[in-house]
């Protein structure tokens, strides 16, 4: 959503609890309006009990001895510079590599491989953005770490596919 900041847009399952996953996503991401990262491990529902309800969060004496079904299902980790289309679905405990794009409404239920494109229900990888040795390239240089004057200074190449150019100013001007 433009011009609102992300807790605006942000719904938060449990504010009061510290014990629930958490959602780190990286430097220079994109995220299309709608796109929901869903959170909170399995929600409080137990599959294999009698009743899914999750009882314990009820604030009534009749609940009081009710279980917390509460597991964890890990982080929620968006690397750096990826790409998040319009109301894509990033499940719990997903972790998503660098430079990867995630195309509108799919619903990504697996780590997804830096520099990887995948889209559908549930996701799969489509094919890989770059070449393996541009991948690697990209990996290594990490320029999302670099200052705002070292991007200021290639961004004529971030904004062109000559990775071999960014590399060969990587090498020169950034890795001392």
């Amino acid at each position: 959503y433009h011009n609102h900041s992300f807790d605006d847009c942000a719904r938060y399952l449990m504010p009061d609890r510290t014990d629930i996953d958490k959602l780190i996503i990286g430097s220079y991401c994109s995220i299309g309006s709608g796109a929901v990262f869903m959170m909170a491990g399995n929600q409080g529902h137990q599959n294999n009990w009698v009743s899914t309800f999750p009882f314990f969060y009820q604030e009534n004496e009749y609940f009081a001895d009710a279980k917390d079904g509460f597991e964890r299902s890990g982080d929620t980790v968006i690397g750096n510079d990826v790409w998040i289309g319009t109301e894509a679905m990033i499940m719990s405990g997903v972790s998503v590599g660098d430079g990867a794009i995630i195309a509108s409404r799919a619903v990504v239920t697996k780590d997804v491989a830096p520099y990887s494109i995948v889209g559908s229900n549930p996701a799969q990888h489509i094919r890989y953005r770059f070449a393996e040795s541009e991948i690697s390239q990209l990996l290594e240089m990490k320029w999302w770490e670099w200052s705002d004057e070292q991007i200021k200074g290639a961004m004529s190449l971030m904004c062109s596919s000559n990775i071999d150019g960014l590399y060969d100013y990587w090498k020169t001007l950034v890795r001392l």
